[in-house]
């Protein structure tokens, strides 16, 4: 059962739900207002406006965790309970670790039936160590071996050990994985915990450092609200408002990821095709494709052959070195000028007119069709892959080198020019959804050829929009690295501060589109949409003085 003190016990984040008209660039264009007299006050005002909008932009239904953050919330945790039912920190940790770290339902199982908690625990009632002498040695169950008591332990249960079996038997435990959380006393019969006491107490701190580290582990990965970052080396979490808004996540080291199958972010399109289509790009479907569109088999061995020059006489691969005509597949013995020759052969085309051969000619174009379809699909979504990795170095590189040189040419702080991260940001992201619009594209059904005209409509329109804003940002930003002047600079700053939330709107708006099944285009025809980056641009011009509108 969850209730707000459920599941590590973390405040709401609100989320906010961004809507506006389709496609109409009345609304979704952005002016910075810009004065080439004033502009430190100018900046102030742009950063007031942009923060309440960035505010809004980016609020998160999810909560990104680093390894302090995890130990502290789980320490708080363990105090709470501690607390509350007034029991020691190792029975607290206990308790939170069977009930999934859930605070609530730790409460609430207590208080119905403490007897019962303390039995699925292992908190049995404690017992010393069995002794009639206690100055005489006792014998180790497991060894057989006889020591004196103060090198015998034991659980709560009583049962008596000696320190090195326990230690053993513990180390063996935490060696075999995280079931050590669990680990009960050694007699099959007995229930009783083993401590983090006597973890502590008898194993090395190679161990100690193994099992704490499992300890942690299991405060992510036994709650149904977080997970782990599955970038490789990345040691975030990420908590996440389960069953509100998108599923998409960013972690702190850049790295975004779909929370509900931990694979890339892969908005607009769903899980089950990111599954099918990651399938498809890894498995031999293709390769069976481009054998069936590509190569016929050998008429004696099977096995299939390509056929690489002009020539119908086929010569197959030793062993076989069978020789056979390439279009009817009859032996080459029976062929010659009487037949065509070596360049046609009179046999196929007569037994083709009487349709002997329609049936795998059919099967070989639709083969054909397949591969070159998914071809199609394929080289462009890996092509804006790979532009989305080259943005992504571009951005670091903003970031760690470009942005300190614009700061002393143009004397301008660091946080004022924000707007350059921004929008190399808002490219890595668009170059995301574009690749996946691609999948989206593959999957769409041939059939609703209305919806598939408007989507390929959006598409143009998405690259071209996406388009304008890297040419700006990457080409005419050049400039400005070099010998641009301070004037010309705040003219860019607006042009390229309006192209962004240009493009950001335009693929908002996309995303939700296809995530709707383009639920607007109806049988008659598609809806119209108005590109909206040219006149952010043309007016962006107007603002900083110059007449006619600029190429982008």
């Amino acid at each position: 059962m969850d209730s707000d003190d459920d599941m590590h016990d973390a405040s709401d984040v609100e989320e906010y739900s961004y809507s506006s008209d389709d496609y109409d660039d009345d609304d979704d264009d952005v002016i910075v207002e810009s004065d080439n007299d004033d502009y430190a006050s100018d900046n102030d005002s742009d950063d007031a406006s942009g923060k309440l909008t960035a505010s809004i932009r980016h609020q998160k239904n999810y909560t990104v965790l680093k390894e302090e953050d995890i130990r502290q919330r789980q320490e708080d945790d363990i105090a709470r309970i501690c607390a509350v039912l007034s029991i020691p920190r190792v029975y607290a940790c206990m308790l939170l670790r069977q009930y999934k770290w859930s605070v609530n339902n730790v409460h609430e199982a207590w208080f119905s039936d403490e007897d019962r908690v303390r039995k699925a625990v292992g908190l049995v009632e404690e017992r010393a160590v069995e002794s009639q002498n206690y100055d005489k040695e006792l014998t180790c169950e497991i060894c057989f071996e006889s020591y004196p008591v103060d090198k015998i332990n034991s659980a709560s249960c009583g049962h008596p050990y000696c320190c090195t079996c326990w230690a053993a038997y513990i180390s063996t435990s935490i060696n075999d994985g995280p079931g050590c959380l669990t680990l009960r006393c050694p007699v099959p019969s007995c229930d009783a915990a083993v401590s983090q006491d006597m973890i502590n107490t008898l194993v090395s701190s190679e161990y100690r450092e193994k099992y704490y580290r499992y300890l942690v582990r299991s405060y992510i990965e036994d709650n149904r609200k977080t997970k782990w970052c599955p970038a490789p080396g990345c040691d975030c979490a990420v908590e996440f408002d389960v069953g509100s808004g998108s599923h998409d996540v960013s972690c702190l080291c850049s790295y975004s990821f779909c929370w509900n199958c931990t694979e890339e972010a892969h908005r607009p399109v769903d899980c089950e095709t990111v599954s099918n289509w990651i399938l498809k790009n890894t498995t031999e479907s293709e390769n069976v494709n481009w054998i069936l569109a590509n190569s016929k088999p050998c008429p004696k061995c099977k096995k299939p052959i390509e056929k690489n020059q002009g020539c119908m006489h086929m010569t197959c691969a030793p062993p076989c070195k069978f020789q056979f005509c390439w279009l009817c597949l009859g032996d080459w013995s029976e062929h010659g000028d009487r037949t065509g020759g070596n360049y046609a052969c009179n046999r196929y085309e007569t037994a083709k007119q009487e349709g002997a051969y329609d049936e795998a000619e059919k099967k070989r174009e639709m083969a054909k069709n397949s591969l070159e379809r998914y071809t199609h699909y394929y080289e462009r979504w890996a092509a804006n892959q790979s532009s989305r990795q080259k943005a992504l170095a571009d951005l670091h590189q903003m970031q760690n080198v470009h942005l300190e040189k614009l700061s002393e040419k143009y004397r301008i702080p660091e946080s004022q020019l924000k707007f350059v991260v921004e929008a190399w940001s808002q490219i890595v992201e668009c170059r995301r959804v574009l690749k996946w619009t691609y999948a989206y594209g593959f999957y769409l059904p041939e059939h609703e050829d209305t919806k598939r005209q408007f989507f390929e409509y959006l598409q143009g329109e998405a690259e071209a929009n996406l388009e304008r804003l890297h040419q700006c940002a990457e080409k005419e930003l050049q400039n400005y690295l070099g010998d641009g002047n301070s004037e010309d600079f705040i003219s860019f700053r607006t042009k390229l501060a309006g192209l962004t939330s240009v493009t950001r709107n335009f693929f908002e708006n996309l995303v939700r589109a296809l995530e709707n099944g383009l639920s607007d285009v109806n049988s008659k025809a598609a809806p119209s949409m108005k590109p909206s980056s040219k006149g952010v641009a043309d007016r962006s011009d107007a603002k900083s003085g110059k007449k006619g509108s600029t190429k982008i």
